[in-house]
């Protein structure tokens, strides 16, 4: 078990995935120098219910059992005077508790998973690599510079569901599984749905 500073997000970051934000709370502020300093990482994780920014008198976000855990890829600033940064997903964890700092700041109680081993794409999974593939063409996913490596069947099946517009209780439940040939079954499901193939 080891303490990890949090970043609650209404957004799920999966391993491999890059994600754009916007840094203007304090608390954020001193999470994100802070790691900038020390090259450390900050966990990620998803919001079932409530909200990102700390409103007086409202409760506590209501935050997801495991998590992602975040290094900074890129920062810059913004044209509104805003830190922008630029995150990307390493390993998971679980989430035991949390205690809040003096500044805000949630920190959690975690257990860190290691990333998975890279995975063969097999052969019948091509179709995954192929619709990667169409998605890097457009210009949100070229902005993001994602560093793709199409042999590693995890690598292509996280960034596939980190880019495409699903549910974000979707993603959730797909960052939670650990086999690969289960989470390219899900995904298949997946797109299947979304280009209506289960409707014949």
């Amino acid at each position: 078990m080891s303490e990890l500073p949090l970043f609650p997000l209404s957004s799920v970051l999966l391993p491999f995935g890059r994600l754009p934000l916007q840094i203007f709370e304090p608390r954020y502020l001193d999470l994100v120098r802070d790691c900038m300093k020390s090259g450390g990482d900050f966990g990620v994780i998803w919001i079932r219910r409530g909200a990102e920014v700390a409103q007086r008198g409202r409760a506590a976000p209501e935050l997801g059992d495991y998590g992602t855990c975040a290094r900074i890829a890129d920062w810059d600033q913004l044209p509104n005077g805003l830190l922008g940064i630029t995150i990307e997903g390493a390993g998971r964890f679980e989430l035991y508790q949390t205690q809040i700092r003096a500044n805000g700041l949630v920190v959690g109680e975690v257990e860190r998973r290691d990333a998975p081993a890279p995975t063969p794409v097999e052969g019948s999974w091509q179709s995954l690599v192929d619709v990667l593939r169409s998605l890097e063409t457009h210009p949100h996913v070229q902005r993001m510079n994602l560093q793709l490596d199409y042999n590693n069947a995890w690598q292509v099946v996280y960034t596939l569901i980190q880019l495409l517009p699903l549910e974000e209780s979707l993603k959730y439940e797909l960052l939670e599984i650990d086999a690969i040939d289960c989470l390219v079954h899900e995904l298949d499901l997946v797109l299947n749905r979304i280009s209506g193939d289960d409707l014949h």
